[in-house]
């Protein structure tokens, strides 16, 4: 008699469950498992370049024309920046409803955060072009890697004959690349199991309590984002029900809570997007890469209820000006933010100082960081999905 073999999904599921069972039971002592965890993440960032870059060749080469791309790329960022906004207005609704720093009086010495500077348009436009693709690989700078593989795959098109094998040998390599994931991944139950119990073991329930409130606004906040804009978004481009898609994307949400980076878990999602949404390689090879790196909408929305909850808990009020600012601040902000574990802090040193809130504010968040990094991160990656399938749908693909 044959045993049906479990779903990946749900051994994933198993290991996440375990894993909090065991933070919470042994303590310190999961530090002998957290080699594991560590070896996912790294076998995960080591697909993330290759992966991209042959499958963003291979895309651009087979969109073709120069100005379907360009459709494709307007759509794609107006879509993130509209669904960054409206999170960060969810955001803000919340922190202003539930006022989750009434009541907290923070203290603390000066922070160990130091601010960056305001993103600069013309910074982050520059910034798209690398002079050394070789050192922007190196280095995981991916907003360079994208723009130097789309040139590579139109340049290849226009070839013809003579950039056949260019295409052929990068359509390879992304296939391999495919299969590399899969085999990554099954090790992935054991590397969440790792993850999250150590995870629980660090930060247990008693850094919880006393930042309840803003821990539950920003979960909340995440989950209306998720039921509300990207619902509304597959009902009305995609005409599926929102369980189709949610369903579609359990693995790298879940995967996304766990490891915190939505660039670890972009090789996961680019696999579940095809197999799953059934959107093109073309679209999703372009969409997905470019989102993991500028689409925050988790992080936007985290921005919103924490700049208001250290405004709250100093008894600083915020004009409704000064909320504006944050909208726009963080939108601009998330374009150059790293879809790495911990970004969204040093983003949220940027916001408080757009509005002149203390940054020991965003230091004493950072003791919750790590709980609210997982909601923002899934969210993230969800919206990726979300606004990959909707881009697929526009463009005519029967999903």
């Amino acid at each position: 008699m044959s045993v049906k073999k479990v779903p990946l999904i749900w051994q994933i599921g198993i290991g996440f469950v375990l894993g909090i069972g065991a933070g919470i039971v042994f303590g310190d002592k999961v530090k002998y498992v957290e080699p594991l965890g560590q070896i996912f993440l790294a076998l995960l960032k080591m697909l993330i370049v290759p992966l991209v870059f042959s499958s963003l060749v291979v895309g651009a080469a087979s969109i073709g024309d120069p100005r379907d791309l360009g459709r494709i790329g307007i759509k794609t960022i107006v879509l993130y920046l509209l669904t960054t906004a409206v999170a960060i207005v969810i955001g803000l609704v919340l922190g202003n409803l539930i006022q989750p720093g009434v009541g907290l009086t923070l203290s603390g010495s000066t922070s160990a955060f130091k601010a960056p500077e305001a993103p600069n348009i013309m910074n982050v436009i520059l910034g798209l072009f690398p002079s050394n693709p070789v050192k922007a690989a190196a280095d995981g700078v991916m907003l360079q890697i994208i723009v130097f593989a789309l040139f590579l795959g139109i340049s290849a098109v226009l070839a013809g004959e003579k950039g056949k094998p260019v295409i052929a040998f990068f359509d390879s390599l992304a296939e391999t690349m495919y299969k590399l994931t899969g085999i990554v991944m099954k090790v992935a139950p054991y590397g969440v199991f790792s993850l999250i119990a150590v995870t629980v073991s660090k930060y247990g329930l008693s850094v919880l309590a006393p930042f309840a409130k803003v821990i539950g606004a920003v979960y909340l906040g995440c989950a209306l984002h998720a039921l509300l804009v990207y619902s509304g978004l597959i009902m009305v481009f995609v005409k599926k029900s929102p369980m189709w898609f949610f369903k579609g994307v359990r693995e790298p949400a879940l995967t996304a809570f766990v490891t915190r980076s939505s660039s670890a878990t972009l090789p996961i999602t680019m696999r579940t997007a095809q197999e799953n949404l059934g959107v093109s390689e073309k679209v999703s090879s372009f969409v997905l890469p470019l989102g993991a790196t500028i689409n925050m909408d988790g992080t936007a929305l985290y921005q919103g209820i924490c700049a208001l909850f250290v405004a709250q808990a100093y008894g600083l009020p915020l004009t409704m000006g000064a909320q504006m600012s944050i909208v726009l601040t963080a939108t601009l902000a998330s374009i150059g933010t790293a879809g790495v574990p911990g970004a969204g802090l040093i983003m949220l040193t940027l916001v408080l100082t757009a509005v002149g809130l203390p940054l020991e504010g965003a230091a004493l968040v950072a003791g919750i960081d790590a709980v609210l990094d997982m909601a923002r991160t899934c969210i993230n990656v969800v919206g990726d999905s979300c606004v990959t399938a909707v881009v697929a749908s526009t463009e005519g693909e029967k999903l």
